[in-house]
């Protein structure tokens, strides 16, 4: 039976993995003309995805290339005030942080040479039929929709689509900045630094490639914020100076951080599916990752993925005479797990939208108070 998965994210070669190791075919299409045809994003916390990765045969490839020091944290109020520096030497690897691109790239290492088409645009599916934005086509036994936030599988099964939910990023970063800025690279750390305010918040995150990624986020905007924000995407250094303005009050030091990224200035609008989505279940489509539970970006999406692609190729491993049944006992322990992550993600994303937003994380990280 011909397997089809549409989109080559890590749940989706999370699932092509696990049916090679357990002897079954299948066929990745990827829009995307090759590996490196765009990057790839950030730092990954992968905790529950290891599960996936430990079914995949890939534990081993993934602690080779994963950075424990990518779990320091430093916790800071805008006015400079740290609560929280957290940055043992010696911290067990319970949280690890890995680049995405390199996550991918061990999935895809690890698949035969064919498996992945690239330059595949899915366009539409039906009667066992894939076809492509180029003309082309072909058949399918099962459809599994790992197309991301924008599917176009999901419309098969419900007629849900992503809402904004209140929150605009701008993305900036500093390459190279141990040797570039070498007092900003020690003010951020080894790993993750967030400033969190009232309605705005900084997220800085080492990079494996010595870059800083940082993302300013501003809650509690509409959806069309960024047409009346004042920054000027296509003018990167008036760009950097408005950021800095909507940055008024804060401390010196992060308005530095800003005015050292260099001209890649990047908005994102932030969208989610509703918490809890189901759809019946319905013989030979089936989606995982973001296409069948988007959700706030605090660090559940990835691991989500890997799951569902690592879950579902062992429910049709184990039933391969009879994709509907693994299929359907796929999505009913997908749609309990992850309809937990995406409440948990929803009331993560409500605490860093609301006043005191800094102290609230901190009574999350340490609810003891110690």
């Amino acid at each position: 039976m011909t397997i089809a998965i549409i989109g080559a994210g890590l749940g989706g070669l999370a699932l092509a993995r696990v049916l090679h190791v357990n002897g079954m075919d299948s066929v990745v299409y990827e829009r995307e003309s090759s590996r490196g045809a765009r990057g790839q994003g950030g730092m990954l916390d992968i905790h529950s995805g290891r599960r996936a990765l430990r079914e995949a045969g890939l534990l081993d490839g993934f602690h080779a290339i994963a950075r424990g020091e990518g779990q320091d944290m430093r916790l800071l109020e805008p006015d400079g005030t740290l609560l929280l520096q957290d940055t043992p030497d010696d911290a067990p690897l319970d949280r690890p942080e890995v680049d995405r691109a390199d996550l991918r790239d061990l999935l895809l290492d690890s698949l035969p040479e064919d498996t992945v088409r690239w330059g595949h645009e899915f366009t539409s599916a039906g009667d066992g039929r894939l076809d492509f934005a180029d003309g082309g086509g072909a058949s399918y036994d099962l459809l599994v929709g790992a197309d991301g936030a924008n599917s176009r599988v999901r419309a098969l099964l419900t007629d849900a689509r992503p809402a904004h939910i209140g929150q605009n990023v701008v993305e900036v970063g500093i390459p190279d900045i141990d040797r570039t800025h070498p007092d900003l690279a020690a003010m951020v750390g080894r790993g993750n630094y967030w400033v969190l305010g009232d309605g705005i918040s900084l997220a800085a995150q080492r990079n494996g490639d010595g870059r800083v990624r940082i993302g300013i986020s501003f809650y509690n905007t509409a959806e069309d914020w960024f047409a009346t924000s004042g920054i000027p995407f296509d003018d990167p250094a008036a760009g950097r100076a408005r950021l800095n303005d909507l940055l008024s009050g804060w401390d010196p030091r992060f308005t530095a951080l800003i005015a050292a990224c260099d001209d890649t200035i990047v908005p994102r609008s932030i969208t989610a599916l509703p918490v809890g989505l189901t759809w019946p279940s319905t013989p030979g489509v089936t989606l995982l990752g973001d296409a069948a539970h988007l959700m706030p970006p605090v660090g559940e999406g990835a691991n989500m993925a890997l799951l569902d692609g690592a879950l579902l190729g062992l429910a049709l491993a184990a039933r391969p005479d009879d994709f509907p049944t693994a299929v359907a006992e796929y999505e009913h322990e997908m749609f309990e797990r992850t309809g937990a992550a995406a409440r948990m993600s929803a009331r993560m994303k409500d605490m860093l939208m609301s006043p005191g937003a800094a102290r609230k994380m901190l009574a999350f990280f340490q609810p003891d108070g110690a």
